[in-house]
């Protein structure tokens, strides 16, 4: 660079301050780097599953391809898939968008509906995006911790006691995403019952894990239909279907939030990929059995990857009731030998070669989040490592490793 343009420096708009990467992608950055220097790793850090996408479903693809649907659809997505998830949904078209993943939808939403000063409530633990979404939208999160004790869930006196005239939205997702925590069908009545009184308050309801529970699921429209006019629902095929890079997700709300979100969508990506659409609309009307099938085997994974974790000293974990996730306590493990749950997810890293999430990324430090989508062999692997490496920090005293970084 010359001396003259030297002075051109780059400024970042106001609205990125404090967003970076995800820790998520930074930790898998670092494995993918730690991989490509010789070293053995497993990355329990992504939620992605290790199933294929169903036969049927790229069968679609290539065939909607081969038919020339390969040009731009329609912003709100094509009238078929629209149409499809409207009627598994009980709308109309009209109160559906397809977008790109619905990680689109969510921050659609944001940007359709948040001034400077409006607010959001988020329960913590919750997933690493939301908070991020919000502030780039000009809104300002409102965290609600919601620990272990409680199930990692909110509760309506946690709700009634943050709501004020400048809340926005409620945020909710069931399954949860880190902890796996599920709202039931009362749970959702209690909550329903504070919003009713507070019609100024509108709720996302990010069901993106409905097809990975491990106990009933309650959309959270059927139990609040009095509050549809006021809801977003949010999902897609990434998780259920294995389709994550096919990047399709939807929502379901109110027209005149559809309206907005699709103006939004118009000026970002316009419409979601064509041959996508086609192959989620294969998914949609595939049958269910194959996902029975994978969810009976992440309901194995997932008790094989409770039993390991809490057979390793200074981590307590229950079984998460829906996802793919793993949310243990670490405190005890952390106490007098780390900084804080990244320093030990870092220590884990370079030790063995075992990639993890830190709480501190979800809202909810002194946790570690780890995925079990992946087959059961590398779960028992890892697992494997990381009880051998924890057993052999664990019998030295505690001082000799307090303040370790990593």
């Amino acid at each position: 660079m010359t001396k003259a343009n030297s002075s051109a420096a780059h400024h970042p708009a106001d609205r990125l301050s404090g967003i970076a990467l995800s820790e998520i992608v930074q930790i898998s950055e670092r494995a993918r780097q730690m991989r490509a220097e010789g070293r053995d790793v497993i990355a329990l850090s992504t939620g992605e599953p290790d199933f294929p996408t169903p036969p049927e479903v790229i069968e679609a693809a290539h065939q909607a391809a081969l038919a020339g649907q390969t040009r731009y659809t329609p912003t709100a997505g094509t009238p078929e898939l629209r149409a499809e998830v409207a009627r598994q949904a009980g709308a109309e078209p009209a109160n559906v968008i397809i977008s790109t993943g619905a990680k689109q939808v969510l921050a659609n939403a944001m940007l359709a509906t948040l001034n400077p000063g409006d607010e959001v409530i988020m329960p913590a633990p919750f997933w690493t995006s939301y908070a991020d979404m919000v502030r780039m939208a000009g809104g300002t999160p409102v965290v609600l911790p919601c620990p272990l004790s409680q199930g990692f869930k909110l509760t309506p006196e946690q709700l009634s006691d943050a709501i004020t005239p400048q809340t926005r939205w409620l945020m909710l997702n069931s399954p949860s995403n880190p902890s796996g925590a599920i709202y039931s069908a009362a749970e959702y009545a209690q909550l329903a019952d504070i919003l009713a009184a507070h019609p100024h308050v509108w709720v996302v309801a990010d069901e993106i894990y409905e097809h990975l529970s491990y106990t009933p699921f309650t959309s959270f429209t059927e139990a609040a239909p009095h509050l549809r006019d006021r809801t977003l629902i949010v999902n897609g095929v990434s998780k259920a279907w294995s389709m994550t890079g096919w990047r399709i997700g939807w929502g379901i709300g109110p027209a005149e939030l559809i309206r907005d979100t699709i103006s939004v969508q118009g000026q970002t990506t316009s419409g979601a990929p064509s041959v996508s659409q086609a192959a989620a609309l294969a998914a949609l009307q595939s049958d269910r059995q194959l996902l029975e099938d994978r969810r009976a085997t992440f309901l194995a994974r997932r008790d094989a990857t409770i039993d390991g974790l809490n057979a390793i000293p200074g981590l307590a974990c229950p079984a998460p009731d829906g996802a793919f996730y793993a949310f243990p306590d670490c405190s005890a493990l952390i106490e007098g030998r780390f900084d804080n749950d990244a320093a030990l997810c870092q220590w884990l890293l370079e030790e063995t070669g075992v990639a993890l999430v830190p709480g501190r990324a979800f809202g909810m430090p002194g946790h570690v989040r780890l995925s079990f989508a992946y087959a059961e062999s590398q779960i028992r692997e890892a697992l494997t490592r990381m009880k051998t490496a924890i057993d052999r920090l664990t019998s030295t005293p505690a001082p000799a490793f307090a303040g370790h970084t990593g």
